[in-house]
Formats: structure tokens, C-alpha cells, sequence
């Protein structure tokens, strides 16, 4: 059995089925606790279960940062992106708000934990 805690969010998972009933119904007579089902969605990560074991996307997730942004009407364009990178001193006017890019690039990085091919550029934006 093993237990997932993370503030006031529990996931609880196993091979024993009634170990974990037990262990739900002692947690339920010492804490306020709901049980919301079978896991979907968790800390931004949406969950599903296939014939292998768990698939888990980001899609929700990345969802919500484009319509943060206001680039729902947007449309996606390729680039290439320079492998070497290197800094330049910046001509232009500074951001007016830092601190709502510092939040999007966290954003994007928490966003890497399962699309690693986006780690590098969000490494650059950094």
C-alpha cells in the first residue's frame, strides 16, 4: 500500500483491496475525510487508467496556462530554436510585470514533468 499526501490531498493505492478499505475507514474515524473515487486529476496532472497501468497527461493543464495567457485564438507555428544559446544585452523596454513572467515560467516548468521535449526552450525562457 502506499499514501500520497500533499497538504489536504491523500491518494492511496495497492494490490490489497480490503488493506485499503480498512485504511480509508481508519483515516475516515480520525479525520473529516471524503473519498472522491478512482484518481483523474492531481496536483495539474490528469490521470488514466489503460491496460498497461496509468497514463498521465498535462493536457488540462497546459490548457488552462494558454487561456491564463489569452492565446486561445492563437495558432500554434513551428520554429527552430538555437541549440547554442547565448545572451545579448537586451535594447528593448523592460517588462512591465516581472512577476507574471516569473509565474508562467514556472508554469512551464512544472509542465515538464512529463513533456520533456519542451525543457530545453522552457530552460532558455528561465
Amino acid at each position: 500500500m502506499a499514501l500520497l499526501v500533499y497538504v489536504d490531498d491523500l491518494i492511496l493505492t495497492g494490490n490489497d483491496h480490503d488493506l485499503c478499505a480498512s485504511f480509508k475507514d481508519y483515516l475516515h474515524s480520525c479525520f473529516l475525510i471524503n473519498n472522491l473515487g478512482p484518481l483523474k486529476y492531481f496536483l495539474g496532472i490528469e490521470v488514466a487508467p489503460n491496460g498497461k497501468g496509468l497514463f498521465l497527461c498535462h493536457r488540462k493543464y497546459a490548457l488552462e496556462i494558454v487561456e491564463e495567457c489569452d492565446l486561445l485564438i492563437t495558432k500554434p507555428v513551428e520554429f527552430s530554436i538555437e541549440t547554442i544559446f547565448r545572451l545579448a544585452l537586451a535594447t528593448g523596454p523592460f517588462l512591465s510585470d516581472l512577476a507574471q513572467y516569473q509565474w508562467l515560467v514556472g508554469w512551464l516548468i512544472y509542465l515538464t514533468i512529463n513533456r520533456l521535449e519542451f525543457s530545453y526552450s522552457i530552460h532558455i525562457l528561465s
